[in-house]
């Protein structure tokens, strides 16, 4: 009706195209022309001059309010956003958001945030800061934006206890290039932005070298007060041999990590247990998670999906089981869902493109090769393809699109064999056995190869690495772990490789230890509370609740010296 102008009782003037509208049409879906045709006009007036937009975005904005259907391109998502925001098209602005969301990336968040300065949009706001926390480092050396940031932009940015980084010296050298950018408008905010820092938290070299020694902090008597308190803190530190993370200032107060492992479960003294720990790899501290509601159970596996833990099959000290359980990590809340088709102790388990995948295991008679599939949409269990082996007390994980599963024990003796899944052809295939025989291992893709790591010859519980490389089909050994150890807990976190707990032939133990694959060495880390072996680790990430299961202190309202 609109294109063939019947009943239409006004007329939109936009930049020398004129527009017959019907009045009614565009009040159901903006409350600008609402306000324009019932209280900024006489009732008889018909004739509207529309300025500061285009005719063509005039014409998009019309077709919505007709159709309901809007299409935001790339070339008219800026103009088309800021017209539906004067407009108040409410339906158009949360197009143009959407497609904003999904276009954001490290070079045109700071723009898209910048945006959200002029229009009231607290959810892209809020969404587009997230984004630029987590993936601060490539924000910055991809955004032309970035170092025109104002003042308080930035403060908001390198304050946030969610700000993604790896090592603090980063914010203190991003802050020194932003002065540069504009030194003598910027130089008066200098200190402010330098008590942002956690600077505390800097390597000590480091510090010396390129801190302290900096010219532009040398030069103002504030900055050195900060520095001054810094070296206080480290000292303070070092003679009473005190974590530098207790301190409570906001000089040492760590970021939040994006992601923390969680220990669960397993065998603790002479039973299961249902004890959950965190590990903040910032702090080097494990933070106990309260769970009332869960059974204690050993030899199970979890997963980390949607925000949820499952944590699947094992055994609770009486019987094999065949539950699933998933815990929401955000409502601190365990729910059961749909069991698997068998019982399962010494189970294998597997994520691979949004199914959850269990292999093997002991049901309390036999040993099995048998697999399912489970579906978290439709919450069901479906059987696939069985292994060639029986194996139980195995271990499983992905890698380009395929699931590959080693050792275990067939309950005759121990396993070296492995095996790799196809999806898309629902087959296993035989690959290299590994140089030794491995129960009670892990494995994980990790440096674009297989790291099988530990576990029981039947004679022994070993310490030693091996790598397997799908290309060539050959495993090659590793640097051997500080501890030998069988059933214990395996996951990476920021590049690095974590071994967890276990048993060592004597006793469980709470010993952890992580690897760095560039270097080739091991090290020690903080023990759990909790002496186990039979558990099962999960790295958990991107939580809207991340410090619930971090090592963060509250901190004085005040703790930077007066300058």
């Amino acid at each position: 009706m609109r294109r063939e102008q019947q009943l239409c009782d006004a007329l939109l003037n936009v930049a020398g195209r004129q527009f017959p509208v019907h009045k009614v049409i565009l009040c159901c879906c903006s409350t600008y022309f609402k306000a324009l045709f019932t209280h900024w006009s006489s009732p008889n007036c018909s004739d509207f001059e529309i300025t500061h937009v285009s005719a063509d975005i005039m014409e998009i904005i019309l077709d919505f309010a007709y159709t309901g259907v809007v299409n935001v391109t790339q070339e008219n998502l800026q103009e088309l956003f800021m017209a539906a925001d004067r407009f108040d098209v409410g339906g158009i602005s949360q197009a143009c958001c959407q497609v904003m969301e999904q276009q954001l990336s490290s070079s045109n968040c700071i723009a898209t945030w910048q945006i959200t300065n002029s229009f009231y949009y607290p959810q892209l706001r809020k969404k587009v800061f997230s984004f630029i926390l987590k993936q601060f480092e490539e924000v910055v050396a991809n955004s032309s934006e970035f170092f025109s940031l104002s003042m308080e932009d930035l403060c908001l940015i390198i304050e946030d206890d969610q700000l993604n980084v790896k090592d603090e010296r980063i914010v203190f050298e991003v802050v020194i290039s932003w002065i540069g950018h504009a030194p003598q408008e910027r130089y008066q905010y200098l200190v402010l932005l330098l008590q942002k820092i956690r600077l505390a938290l800097i390597h000590p070299d480091y510090f010396i070298q390129c801190v302290q020694s900096n010219m532009l902090l040398q030069n103002n008597r504030a900055c050195k007060a900060v520095i001054r308190r810094t070296i206080q803190l480290m000292l303070d530190a070092r003679t009473t041999s005190t974590n530098i993370y207790l301190f409570p200032t906001y000089l040492a107060r760590p970021r939040l990590p994006r992601a923390v492992l969680m220990a669960i479960g397993g065998w603790s003294g002479n039973n299961p247990t249902s004890s959950i720990e965190a590990y903040d790899n910032h702090t080097n501290r494990w933070v106990g998670v309260p769970n009332n509601d869960e059974t204690p159970r050993a030899y199970h596996c979890t997963v980390f999906l949607g925000g949820c833990v499952y944590l699947i099959g094992g055994f609770n000290g009486t019987e094999q089981l065949n539950t699933t359980h998933k815990y929401d990590l955000v409502n601190r809340r365990w729910q059961e869902v749909a069991p698997m088709h068998v019982w399962r102790c010494y189970v294998s388990v597997a994520l691979l493109d949004g199914f959850i995948y269990a292999m093997g295991g002991y049901n309390g008679i036999e040993r099995s090769n048998t697999v399912e599939k489970y579906s978290p949409e439709i919450n069901q269990w479906k059987l696939i393809a069985s292994m060639n082996e029986q194996r139980s007390d195995a271990s499983s994980t992905t890698f380009n699109g395929k699931i590959y599963i080693c050792g275990g024990f067939n309950g005759e003796e121990c396993l070296s064999t492995a095996e790799c899944y196809d999806p898309l052809t629902n087959q296993w295939t035989q690959i290299a056995d590994m140089s030794s025989r491995r129960s009670g291992l892990n494995i994980i893709a990790y440096a674009n190869e297989i790291y099988a790591v530990g576990g029981f010859t039947g004679t022994f519980r070993l310490n030693t690495v091996e790598a397997y490389n799908p290309n060539t089909n050959m495993w090659r050994p590793l640097p051997s772990m500080l501890n030998s150890r069988s059933n214990f807990g395996m996951e990476i976190v920021e590049d690095r490789l974590y071994v967890v707990g276990g048993f060592n032939g004597f006793n469980t133990i709470p010993c952890v230890e992580s690897y760095d694959a560039q270097t080739g060495m091991w090290s020690e880390v903080r023990d759990m509370q909790v002496s186990r072996s039979a558990l099962s680790c999960s790295v958990v990430y991107d939580l809207p609740n991340m410090a619930e299961y971090a090592a963060h202190s509250p901190l004085p309202e005040e703790d930077l010296p007066e300058i």
